[in-house]
């Protein structure tokens, strides 16, 4: 029987930072600011020696009206995110101590950010 081989990465976190027309009715991550954002969460992780995890931009993650968003791989959990507060919890509380950000987390079904 073959094996997979081991994980390069444990973890992948993609920040979408696709970028649409202005004034596109379904807006844009990175026209909510998520590129410093995904920026600087690369740099946050790096500071903080968390091993094994690798973040990465993306394209278009067609949650458009819930950005800016990433999404953290195998875990398969969604985030919004607006601030460095925000990304600094999310580093923290989910790929340091492997808990989840639940005020921040997107559920599956959802099209809009709650008020």
């Amino acid at each position: 029987m073959n094996e997979d081989p081991p994980l390069y990465f444990a973890c992948h976190v993609f920040c979408c930072v696709n970028e649409r027309a202005e004034g596109h009715p379904r807006s844009s991550c990175k026209a909510k600011g998520a590129e410093p954002l995904r920026d600087y969460m690369k740099k946050r992780a790096k500071e903080l020696k968390i091993k094994g995890v690798r973040v990465n931009q993306s394209g278009c993650l067609d949650r458009c009206e819930l950005g800016p968003t990433l999404v953290i791989y195998p875990d398969g959990v969604w985030y919004h995110y607006e601030t460095q507060a925000d990304v600094d919890e999310i580093l923290q509380r989910h790929l340091i101590d492997g808990e989840r950000v639940e005020r921040l987390m997107l559920r599956p079904d959802q099209i809009r950010l709650d008020p």
